[in-house]
């Protein structure tokens, strides 16, 4: 009895080992993004994240006149030169050099991998955006053109799915731990920026900019699990294709 615990143990304990465990973390980070996502969306639909949303609406501007932002003029024109960075037309443009650059390099698999995020990312977002038809911010003028409904904002989300994957793709290239958490943060720190500037001038609501956080980051990550699970070695020992 004792030797086949032993041996039951020991088996066990193989399987635990040879279990990618950093697949296993991205999964759970897909579905606690799904999971917000969705609880973003019921609490919104009832109307319970309405007095935090006009709360930190009105934080941003000045008390006595809700059309100026807080901060000097220089401040908010850096704000708007900032929040293009998660527009259609610049997170465009960046995947398209990057992806020139990778298909010269023969480097197809992270090229299919960013242009399946990000064109799917977009295709995404634009359903929910339809489904949920949630109107723009009316409390504080809107210091930015807009054209599809509010929730979730799509430039929180694009930048998180297109600078993750971005970011993933330079993070597997580079040998050391802190190298790859570096570039991660620089990817997480920009989609964060992009989706404060959205904030503060006006034209989405904090809860559009969170749903897009999430949904973003559950979407790059499931492209990037994708990615590796069609990419994993038939025969066991064989190391994969780098991505880059």
């Amino acid at each position: 009895m004792g030797i086949h615990f032993r041996t039951a143990a020991r088996r066990a304990r193989a399987a635990i080992r040879s279990v990618d465990f950093l697949m296993l973390v991205a999964a759970l980070v897909v579905v606690s993004g799904a999971w917000g996502f969705i609880e973003l969306a019921d609490e919104v639909q009832e109307g319970e994240t309405r007095a935090i949303d006009e709360w930190l609406l009105r934080s941003f501007r000045n008390p006595g006149d809700p059309s100026d932002p807080i901060g000097p003029v220089w401040f908010e024109e850096s704000v708007r030169d900032l929040t293009s960075l998660g527009s259609s037309i610049v997170v465009g443009l960046v995947v398209a050099a990057v992806l020139g650059l990778l298909l010269i390099v023969r480097k197809y698999r992270a090229a299919s991998l960013i242009l399946g995020s990000t064109v799917g990312g977009q295709i995404l977002c634009v359903l929910l955006k339809r489904y949920f038809s949630r109107p723009r911010p009316t409390l504080v003028p809107g210091l930015a053109r807009v054209h599809l409904s509010s929730f979730p904002s799509g430039h929180s989300m694009l930048a998180v799915v297109a600078y993750l994957t971005l970011g993933a793709i330079l993070a597997e290239s580079v040998p050391r731990v802190r190298l790859k958490l570096y570039i991660l943060s620089v990817a997480m720190a920009l989609a964060f920026l992009v989706g404060m500037s959205r904030i503060y001038l006006g034209v989405h609501y904090p809860t559009d900019v969170l749903a897009g956080w999430c949904a973003g980051l559950s979407w790059a990550v499931l492209c990037w699990l994708v990615a590796r699970w069609l990419h994993e070695p038939a025969v066991p020992g064989r190391s994969n294709s780098s991505a880059c």
